[in-house]
């Protein structure tokens, strides 16, 4: 059984721990996308840290309709926040490529533009980057190498989607960001529309075995399987060099 306010309190002291060790008075800077993992992750930055060490940034892509959402979170955490829309920047790369680029390119090019835009209020804020990601995305591979997927800490990445909106509820968010949708904001549909199965069914799956379409495990344990490498630290060569030889 999930014990969501023990959980709840473990997490906040793990966040104020990383801070200890990993930036001592340094400031948690959060990508806000108006869902509930940045919602969350934001709200539980601002229990462990206090809100006045807590920065949220929006970035739209142009225009972004649900940015209202995004700006009701803010607000309702009195936090810092800035709004960096990241048009320019993405149709800037778009544009000075030689070639057209794939679909994938197009898609993912925006979340890793927003990760670099995170990364350069941070350096100027005295901050530190936090990963939004939840368990259920990342086993699934739903994340962006290097976009949503980077950052210095993790909160929530190894919590489920039902059990971070427990935590969320726990928190005292508004219902309309924990029950949202989720979008990823990258191609128009829903989270739920571009993989083909529900987050509760892939969460029962992932805590309990069980799911009840055979297809839906199969393709379940198909991208697990071919998106590990996103969750693990880059190849590097060794070369076992022997000092004492030379």
């Amino acid at each position: 059984m999930f014990d969501v306010a023990k959980t709840k309190d473990e997490c906040v002291k793990w966040i104020q721990e990383f801070f200890e060790k990993n930036g001592k008075g340094c400031n948690a800077v959060v990508g806000i996308s108006g869902g509930k993992d940045s919602s969350i992750v934001a709200a539980l930055c601002v229990e462990a840290l206090g809100k006045d060490r807590v920065i949220g940034v929006l970035m739209p892509n142009g225009e972004q309709a649900d940015i209202d959402m995004a700006k009701l979170l803010v607000n309702h955490l009195g936090i810092k926040h800035f709004i960096v829309n990241i048009k320019d920047a993405v149709d800037g790369v778009k544009n000075g490529i030689p070639f057209e680029l794939s679909a994938q390119s197009l898609m993912n090019l925006p979340a890793r533009i927003r990760m670099a835009t995170l990364y350069a209020v941070s350096q100027s804020n005295n901050g530190r980057v936090a990963n939004t990601c939840n368990l259920s995305e990342d086993w699934v591979g739903y994340s962006t190498r290097y976009g949503d997927a980077a950052g210095d800490f993790s909160p929530c990445s190894h919590l489920t989607v039902a059990e971070m909106k427990q935590i969320g509820r726990l928190l005292g968010l508004p219902d309309v960001l924990v029950d949202k949708v989720p979008i990823d904001g990258l191609c128009g549909k829903t989270d739920e529309e571009n993989l083909g199965f529900t987050y509760a069914e892939l969460d029962r799956y992932i805590r309990t075995g069980e799911i009840d379409d055979p297809q839906k495990k199969e393709d379940i344990d198909r991208r697990h399987r071919l998106n590990k490498f996103k969750l693990e630290l880059m190849p590097a060569f060794d070369p076992k060099i022997d000092v004492e030889a030379e």
